[in-house]
């Protein structure tokens, strides 16, 4: 790409637009807005392990993607002052990568596995061992002749990431101290969360701006950070480069987010169940067939905050569409749907008599 001088203009990135873009990361706890409970509570754990002068217990987050674990996962590194290591669980497929990464950290790191509860089996009964005694047995050979070489592991302290806590098993999840779920994030969370990230990627922005990327952000830092970047495109390009409601308005309608934070697929998912199958209830196989994707990506990247967010039910007969989801797309539900004069359902239990 060539300047008006005729120079070559890089394509990438200045170094300093990427580093702004790292730091929207809080360093620090102070820094970490929202999840004030689990804050509090890891703060006292922190300080505790600190004055006594050791590691504090093995710590497992979960929630949902986008919430902050990996950056929880770094604060309590820096708090520590220690170092940490950084893997997942998918990466981890033998035994022996395990005890590599184990017998590398230094006392006192922080060793972060995310996605943990996809961790192979053998890693998983290593890493027992690891957590509660410090210690690893490798083994070494094949057959009658195979030995167990114990491996001493220095102290450290292993933070757990999971979105799907419930695939953990009963033997793993006992062995952490301290077990923490993070929430989705209020809107006036996310404002303040929104404000901190336009003052540091430096991005003019209004109250009302702040407010309207907030309300279509999903209770999510994670996309709200995503949206204030894809605003900040429009409102230079487009605009004064200031973002205020206005111009946040527009640049979201640029990039089919609605005014609930439905995306394209989103629509799609509740249009097909009230255009097409009148409401449902219709399976899940059927449902992606006519918006054309998977069913693994319909039930977990649509799913979860359509039904959240009171649009879709998940019923033993298939998905249904709410009342909500039929206004939120302009529709009029059938008559007598939603209704409080509707006739009851007959139940199994319902006789005769009592049949309307």
């Amino acid at each position: 790409m060539t300047g008006p001088d005729g120079g070559l203009v890089s394509a990438y990135v200045h170094d300093a637009d990427l580093d702004a873009e790292a730091t929207v990361r809080p360093k620090r706890l102070e820094e970490f807005i929202a999840q004030h409970r689990v804050r509090d509570q890891l703060d006292l754990l922190l300080q505790g392990a600190m004055r006594r002068g050791s590691p504090p217990d093995h710590i497992l987050l979960s929630g949902p993607p986008g919430l902050g674990k990996t950056t929880l996962a770094n604060i309590v590194a820096a708090e520590l002052g220690s170092g940490i290591r950084v893997t997942s669980g998918p990466a981890i497929e033998r035994s022996g990568d395990l005890a590599a990464i184990l017998t590398s950290l230094a006392e006192g790191d922080v060793l972060f596995i995310d996605e943990i509860h996809r961790i192979a089996k053998p890693a998983e009964e290593l890493l027992y061992s690891a957590m509660e005694d410090f210690r690893v047995d490798v083994i070494v050979g094949k057959g009658p002749g195979a030995t167990a070489i114990p491996l001493d592991v220095e102290p450290f302290t292993l933070v757990g990431a999971t979105t799907r806590s419930g695939l953990l098993t009963g033997p793993m999840r006992d062995r952490f101290g301290f077990v923490a779920h993070l929430d989705f994030y209020s809107p006036a969370d996310l404002e303040v969360l929104l404000r901190r990230s336009a003052r540091i990627l430096g991005v003019p922005i209004t109250d009302d701006g702040a407010a309207e990327v907030a309300g279509r952000s999903r209770g999510t830092p994670r996309i709200a950070n995503r949206l204030l970047r894809r605003v900040r495109d429009f409102a230079e390009v487009r605009a004064d480069g200031v973002v205020t409601l206005e111009t946040a308005r527009a640049a979201l309608t640029v990039y089919d987010v609605d005014a609930l934070g439905l995306d394209r697929l989103d629509r799609a998912v509740l249009t097909a169940l009230v255009d097409s199958f009148r409401g449902g209830p219709v399976g899940l196989s059927t449902l992606a067939v006519a918006v054309g994707e998977q069913p693994d990506t319909v039930e977990e990247v649509c799913e979860p905050f359509l039904v959240r967010a009171g649009l879709l039910a998940r019923t033993p007969r298939g998905r249904v569409a709410t009342e909500a989801a039929w206004r939120h797309l302009g529709r009029t539900p059938p008559n007598g749907t939603f209704g409080a004069n509707a006739p009851a359902v007959p139940d199994l239990f319902s006789t005769d008599a009592d049949q309307p």
